[in-house]
């Protein structure tokens, strides 16, 4: 692996931005983390084609990072190339019959923004849900009710080759927080069917998630949202909170007050603090109630 090469090969000669050493805890939502060997974000497909040749000629890693809601970033940073999507793959076209057509870059507040504007509905359960389009997609966000998947007709991929698809929403194995586009491949962009509506009733359900998620979730720290995924018919953040964890701390980091399955960043937090934190929760409930919660949290650097 040459990051020199890569570097080199990339800087000023993609239409994008290409960094070195660039610190992820200004980039993730829980402001943790050590830096990347390279950032590179790619405002084209020509730009994340050629990046993508490049790290593969070179033998870099690479992953792609939108908003890093819920992403925990190791203290050493990550050993290759964080990709953000761009201008070009962050564009939002609206069609007169309700399809709208968004870039996988695209932050959900804009997408929701622009279809308010456009007195579309049917995204209002995403409201409050940091991160973007492509991310959401690959997770199937919303609620327990209500999840993306149920929007989308169609995505298009690309893999580590430059070779474009088109997949169906039939195509795609949609579960909970969980969407299977196939390995390897990236999300570039998403038809979604919304619906007409009356803005003032959009923009009051709109506030309604907003409302829910703000009593959900705890305000004035950074915090990576839910730490782990609810078992089956029951609720993590209530048996954590069973558990008497409410408050626990370790090191910067703390589990919310009032939210039992959220850590926040007091401020200072390491990620080796949010990991000892989790372990500690992750073993209350399995010693107590007998169930093993698994981690909603996407780790980045921390190798096997």
């Amino acid at each position: 692996m040459s990051l020199f090469n890569a570097y080199m090969s990339l800087s000023g000669a993609i239409d994008g931005e290409v960094l070195r050493d660039e610190r992820l805890a200004h980039r993730t939502s829980w402001r943790i983390g050590g830096p990347a060997d390279l950032f590179v974000r790619a405002h084209s497909l020509r730009a994340l084609t050629r990046t993508l040749e490049v790290l593969g000629r070179e033998g870099m890693a690479w992953v792609i990072l939108g908003k890093g809601s819920n992403v925990l970033v190791s203290d050493e940073g990550y050993r290759g190339c964080v990709i953000e999507l761009g201008r070009e793959l962050s564009r939002v076209v609206i069609r007169d019959d309700g399809l709208v057509t968004a870039g996988a870059g695209v932050p959900l507040p804009k997408l929701l923004r622009e279809t308010l504007t456009h007195c579309l509905g049917g995204l209002e359960f995403c409201m409050g849900i940091p991160g973007t389009l492509g991310g959401a997609v690959a997770l199937n966000a919303g609620t327990r009710e209500r999840q993306i998947g149920q929007l989308v007709e169609s995505v298009v991929v690309t893999d580590r080759d430059g070779r474009l698809a088109r997949l169906a929403a039939s195509d795609i194995e949609w579960g909970r927080r969980h969407a299977d586009v196939g390995s390897g491949t990236i999300i570039l962009e998403a038809d979604l069917r919304l619906v007409a509506g009356e803005k003032a009733a959009i923009a009051a359900e709109m506030n309604r998630y907003v409302a829910q998620r703000r009593r959900a979730l705890p305000l004035g720290a950074p915090s990576g949202g839910a730490v782990f995924r609810d078992p089956p018919d029951e609720s993590a953040a209530r048996l954590i909170g069973r558990c008497g964890l409410r408050g626990a701390t370790e090191g910067g980091a703390q589990v919310s007050a009032t939210q039992g399955n959220v850590i926040v960043n007091r401020g200072g937090a390491t990620a080796q603090d949010v990991i000892t934190l989790m372990g500690r929760m992750h073993d209350a409930v399995l010693d107590r109630f007998g169930l093993d919660l698994a981690p909603d949290v996407k780790f980045l650097g921390f190798g096997t």
